[in-house]
């Protein structure tokens, strides 16, 4: 004897789907912007941080200088010389 299979529910099956797939989409994006700011950002921001205690800039300028990077201003050696 065979049973009868129950109807499908279609009425509002979209709409359910949606609202089931929105809130998952958001909260997985929620969490994807979360790690990125966290594992990425905040590392990248500490390195910066941490370059810059110790960077001096006046010291990369005469070290620029003398390998003859800029064209106005002469390294030291060079001015030194014509004197």
């Amino acid at each position: 004897m065979a049973t009868a299979l129950p109807r499908p529910k279609m009425r509002g099956l979209l709409q359910t789907h949606l609202k089931k797939h929105f809130m998952i989409g958001a909260v997985i994006s929620v969490i994807g912007a979360a790690a990125v700011k966290f594992f990425l950002l905040d590392v990248r921001k500490q390195k910066y941080v941490d370059f810059y205690k110790s960077y001096d800039a006046q010291k990369d300028f005469e070290r620029m200088r003398e390998l003859g990077v800029f064209q106005s201003v002469r390294p030291l050696s060079e001015a030194a010389e014509e004197e």
